[in-house]
């Protein structure tokens, strides 16, 4: 498996103090992952390694093409190779379980998924919308929001390599009384996201009725879209929302939390499902 973290090089300058430090630095490892089903390429994202099963079977979820653990019989590395001739693991065959099919196949891009980004290069607007096949707006749980404000801190206290490196984000789903369930990191947001959705849908069978899933980073909408796809009602930020994300929310039934910091947060849609 590879490293999730690394050590390099680093020149640390401080104007203050005139001061110029020569000493090594901890970073996030960033590396690509392609993803196939029964030998096809489905996706390509720079992620960062490890919980490579989660993120595939989490990314094949969100994105609508299968609707649980169960249609995936098995999953593996392959022995690719890098440079200097060691296994890379950097590609995950997974094979679907017999009678099996994809629900819809892989998103087109005119470009390459990078950590920033989940749907980058989609091939035209309607694509980037992933169609949930659960009624999200039909959960009826509720949060108190003294849960809803707890949670961005019991995420970090969940983020060992964050702590190394200051690099990663972190998805969690908790349940609505902020027991946490799963966590995980990874150099990009939607990655995380669909880390944590695999690495539960593993466990459980989805939808993931009744759940919260809370996000160190903004509020995007590729990041409610995997929500409701599956079946999270609840998503908490600890960063902004952007337009769309808080569109989609209400369009879809999402309770959606945002600028959640210390005693604070802002709702931007199904109010009520906050108890006050």
């Amino acid at each position: 498996m590879g490293r999730v973290t690394t050590r390099v090089p680093r020149t640390r300058v401080d104007l203050g103090r005139a001061a110029t430090v020569g000493r090594p630095d901890t970073v996030a490892v960033e590396e690509p992952l392609e993803v196939r089903v029964d030998g096809a390429v489905v996706t390509t994202t720079m992620r960062t390694p490890g919980d490579d099963f989660d993120l595939t079977l989490g990314h094949l979820v969100t994105e609508g093409m299968v609707a649980g653990a169960d249609a995936v019989a098995t999953m593996m590395h392959c022995t690719d190779l890098g440079p200097d001739g060691s296994p890379t693991f950097n590609v995950v065959e997974a094979a679907l379980a017999p009678g099996v099919s994809l629900l819809r196949p892989a998103r087109d891009r005119t470009e390459a998924m990078t950590s920033a980004c989940g749907v980058c290069g989609a091939a035209s607007v309607d694509a980037v919308r992933t169609v949930s096949r659960v009624d999200v707006a039909a959960d009826p749980v509720t949060v108190t929001p003294e849960v809803l404000a707890s949670l961005p801190d019991a995420l970090r206290e969940r983020q060992p390599v964050f702590d190394r490196t200051g690099g990663v984000h972190a998805a969690g789903v908790t349940t609505p009384d902020g027991t946490v369930l799963a966590v995980r990191e990874d150099v990009g947001r939607h990655n995380a996201v669909d880390k944590v959705v695999g690495a539960l849908a593993r466990e459980r069978d989805l939808p993931f009725a009744g759940t919260v899933l809370v996000v160190s980073a903004r509020a995007s909408f590729e990041i409610v879209q995997k929500a409701a796809v599956a079946g999270v009602p609840v998503v908490v930020a600890v960063g902004a929302p952007t337009s769309l994300a808080v569109e989609l929310a209400a369009e879809s039934g999402i309770t959606l939390a945002a600028f959640a910091r210390g005693p604070r947060f802002s709702l931007y849609s199904r109010t009520d499902r906050v108890r006050a």
